[in-house]
């Protein structure tokens, strides 16, 4: 996994390079497509349809960015929308790239078949396609850009059960309130948590998927299983930082914030101003820039025409259950963050001192965990 980093960054590098000669600027509308007026036309455009901007707010505020930047720099034409959520706005954005001259397309489903009807389409018209962040189960994408999404179930499991140990829990029943059913990637992170919280000897009081990450939803489910179990639990397995947090809302409701161990993931603001402010027990950062660059240093290769250079970056293997064909893969690892390493989330620019330390409370937390 190292040395395919390495090699991606390598490419990127290298890409950037070839490419910086087009210059030109780039210039983002409110579709967030971007042009570059020079020769790079002749190379064709990258095509990129994020899913939504409310499952998570990591897509607009930080994959566009990241995905831009490497574009911009490399001064290639590049198109990225986002499909708010609609399946039929995702394949309708698609068809238009695919028809309006896009030579790469880079896609995070909304689910396996809407993305499997999208890559046949652009497969069709000889347009390679990368599966970011999600692979698209029966698609049979081109490559695939991840995290090892098992091993960011492991680390919410496994700062799950410290917090429940740190509360003298050493059983119990748990609360496992689970991903979209249709996003293959939360049926990777409960993989990884269940195995670890049922393997340190706990029980699952209750497991519930929340449909399309809704938050609202989360909310919502989270109340009636608060309900049917009388909050005979002793931690709340949440499969990222805006369902966390919705579990969160019903237990300070029920004056529990903070008694019952919560997860999260993707390092939200709010996911780490609650960290810091202990009502929730973890998060887990995907350093997204990393993986924003590796799809972004393929997407630069394959618009050049190198090929050889994009399987050369894509060391990993990526096992799509629908089809049991290897995908080509570039898998990167995540990292627990609890209140002691928050710091570490603000040290490598993800977000900033200024949108976490935001009250006089979260300000001392800060200064007690080393954020100066």
């Amino acid at each position: 996994m190292r040395k395919g980093l390495v090699g991606l960054i390598a490419v990127g590098a290298a890409g950037a390079m070839a490419l910086s000669a087009c210059g030109g600027s780039s210039s983002g509308g409110d579709t967030g497509a971007g042009t570059s007026e020079t020769s790079a036309a002749a190379a064709g455009k990258i095509g990129v349809i994020l899913p939504d901007s409310a499952s998570s707010a990591r897509w607009e505020t930080a994959d566009r960015k990241f995905l831009e930047d490497a574009f911009k720099s490399a001064g290639v034409q590049y198109d990225i929308q986002n499909a708010g959520g609609d399946k039929t706005k995702f394949a309708t954005i698609a068809d238009g790239m695919i028809s309006g001259g896009a030579k790469v397309l880079m896609i995070v489903n909304l689910d396996s078949d809407t993305g499997a009807a999208v890559i046949k389409k652009a497969t069709a018209a000889g347009i390679p396609v990368i599966d970011y962040d999600r692979l698209t189960l029966g698609g049979g994408a081109a490559y695939y850009v991840s995290f090892d999404n098992v091993a960011v179930g492991t680390a919410i499991g496994e700062g799950l059960v410290k917090g429940m140990q740190a509360n003298g829990k050493k059983d119990g029943p748990v609360v496992l309130l689970n991903g979209s059913p249709t996003d293959n990637n939360a049926t990777l992170f409960k993989q990884g948590y269940e195995t670890v919280i049922k393997g340190a000897g706990y029980t699952v009081a209750a497991d519930q998927a929340v449909p399309d990450w809704d938050n609202t939803k989360a909310g919502t489910i989270f109340e009636q299983i608060f309900t049917q179990t009388k909050g005979d639990f002793v931690g709340v397995a949440a499969a990222n930082d805006g369902l966390g947090g919705a579990a969160i809302a019903v237990l300070q409701k029920n004056k529990l914030a903070g008694k019952i161990p919560v997860t999260g993931q993707d390092a939200t603001d709010e996911g780490l101003q609650r960290v810091l402010l202990g009502t929730q027990y973890v998060t887990v950062y995907k350093a997204i820039k990393k993986e924003a660059d590796a799809a972004s240093a393929l997407a630069i290769s394959l618009i050049k025409g190198d090929k050889a250079a994009a399987d050369a970056a894509a060391t990993g293997k990526t096992k799509d259950s629908t089809t049991g064909a290897d995908v080509p893969s570039v898998l990167l690892t995540p990292q627990a963050i609890y209140k002691d390493n928050v710091k570490d989330v603000i040290a490598d620019g993800f977000t900033t001192k200024e949108k976490v330390c935001t009250t006089p409370e979260l300000q001392k937390a800060c200064t007690d965990n080393g954020i100066s």
